[in-house]
């Protein structure tokens, strides 16, 4: 045990998060709602939180499946290329991002 830690406890017990009111939470769920292409389009104003944040999530997934299917596609298209061209090398370079 280093000198500096001793008469310590051995773990930290974490601050409370700060308190997040009812309008901070409101406005947070009408952030991501106009965030969500297909409820930001949606005809009623009035969606409720559990709504939206279900659809963020939906909509997360959605996003890295998207990711994963360009990333297979690139690189498929990649292993059909000159591995030395310029073309290749943008190829990788957006695979590593």
């Amino acid at each position: 045990m280093s000198g500096s830690r001793r008469g310590r406890p051995s773990s930290r017990v974490p601050a409370p998060a700060p308190r997040i009111t009812e309008d901070q939470v409101a406005d947070l769920v009408s952030k991501l709602q106009r965030l969500l292409p297909h409820i930001r389009n949606a005809r009623s104003d009035r969606v409720s939180a559990a709504k939206v944040l279900q659809e963020t999530c939906n909509y997360i997934r959605s996003l890295h499946r998207e990711v994963d299917d360009l990333s297979d596609r690139l690189g498929q298209l990649l292993e059909s290329i000159d591995a030395d061209t310029a073309q290749a090398a943008l190829i990788r370079s957006l695979l590593i991002q």
